[in-house]
């Protein structure tokens, strides 16, 4: 796709300077996004996993925006899981999709059930057997739905820390892919987001009234969050190395474009001998 036919015209979408400079550039980057790893082919259907925060909002209203005006065709789903925690407001993510004409499917699966009965034998904080549990459910819906894309709503702040994540507390080189063929081989997820900053979402759910929902897990959405402090702590590093390099967000997500595979020690891909 060329980049110049992704970005709408904005004059009509708010009167407000300061959000149509926000949301030009939003477009942009998920513009260039697409482009730069070929996200989007005529004739895909792409399901659009919404889980109702800001994330996930913003890029469904952007993809159907630019599904409006781009030179190709393709067409998008918006998918909801519903885990099975009470007091998930299921009626907002739908009453957000129908009145914007958007297709949408909602499927209710009992992931709570699962991770909570994890925490409790164990005391463990299962965010990582919630989250491929939710992944397989897209999978799955995918395939039902007539799906051969899934969009996730993973961001340039997710990229970066998941990278120092994995060099930090696993001891492996890498990231979150652009674009990648799903585990079940029959689906391919793209990140469309991956140039846009977290700040930058956060300032535009708040000009759009986006509304936010909780999945209600009570690790994620209680008062007391415990979840996932390991990348809390990635994230508070990097922003206060911030404070005396002002560019490491960017030299961080350049270097994941500026591999030296004979400057690494990993024998499978340098033959040292």
């Amino acid at each position: 796709m060329e980049i110049q036919t992704l970005v709408p015209n904005l004059k009509n979408i708010d009167n407000s300077e300061n959000l149509e400079k926000l949301e030009k550039r939003l477009f942009r980057e998920i513009g260039t996004a697409i482009s730069d790893f070929h996200m989007i082919q005529e004739g895909d259907k792409i399901l659009v996993a919404i889980s109702g925060g800001k994330d996930s909002w913003v890029l469904l209203h952007i993809l159907w925006e630019l599904r409006k005006r781009a030179p190709i065709n393709f067409d998008i789903v918006a998918a909801n899981i519903d885990q099975g925690y009470s007091g998930f407001r299921q009626d907002i993510v739908e009453d957000f999709v129908e009145t914007r004409d958007i297709p949408y499917h909602m499927e209710v699966q009992d992931i709570a059930s699962i991770v909570l009965e994890k925490s409790e034998k164990d005391g463990s904080i299962p965010c990582s057997l919630c989250s491929r549990l939710r992944r397989g459910s897209l999978y799955g819906l995918a395939e039902k739905l007539g799906c051969n894309k899934i969009a996730l709503g993973h961001h340039q702040d997710d990229m970066i820390e998941t990278l120092l994540l994995n060099a930090f507390f696993i001891g492996k080189l890498g990231s979150m892919a652009p674009k990648l063929n799903s585990d079940d081989g029959k689906n391919v997820v793209i990140r469309p987001l991956i140039y846009v900053k977290e700040s930058e979402i956060i300032e535009y759910t708040k000009q759009m009234n986006f509304p936010i929902v909780c999945c209600q897990c009570p690790l994620m959405c209680g008062e007391d969050i415990h979840a996932d402090h390991k990348r809390r702590k990635i994230k508070l590093l990097i922003s206060d190395l911030e404070k005396d390099i002002p560019e490491i967000r960017n030299s961080l997500l350049a270097s994941l474009t500026n591999v030296k595979p004979s400057h690494l020690l990993d024998k499978n891909l340098w033959n040292f001998e």
